[in-house]
């Protein structure tokens, strides 16, 4: 008596079943690598660069008022913590627009590291034999 799960015996309806599935996992793999391939690129439009700037400077104040509103509520120093961490806010928010500026072409307002840098360093490697764990 043969298995019922003998490949050979298969039903050509199960097969056009598995060949469905088959197509659709590649199909959605696909989407999803050129999904992350466009991570990491720069918008690219005007508006997409400028809603960025935006949100970043907006959030930063946003956070840097909750926050010395939350501590002048604790401390009751009304409103100079919040003066204080407004102005901390704005500061974080120019610091990620111009990490946001300078690593446009990069991965997520990063910067690489140029070649120039790079050819400095010599990688050496240790001699056979020698112990160099001090």
């Amino acid at each position: 008596m043969a298995s019922d799960k003998d490949p050979s015996k298969q039903s050509p309806q199960d097969l056009d079943d598995f060949g469905q599935k088959l197509k659709k996992a590649r199909e959605s793999e696909e989407t999803r690598r050129l999904w992350k391939s466009n991570v990491n690129k720069a918008p690219n439009s005007a508006l997409g660069v400028a809603f960025r700037v935006s949100v970043e400077l907006v959030s930063a104040v946003a956070v840097g008022f909750a926050i010395g509103w939350g501590f002048d509520q604790l401390l009751d120093t009304s409103p100079w913590s919040m003066v204080v961490f407004i102005f901390l806010g704005f500061g974080a928010g120019v610091m990620n627009v111009y990490r946001m500026a300078v690593g446009m072409n990069n991965a997520i307002g990063y910067s690489e590291k140029d070649d120039a840098s790079q050819a400095d360093k010599v990688e050496e490697t240790p001699e056979e034999g020698i112990d160099r764990r001090g």
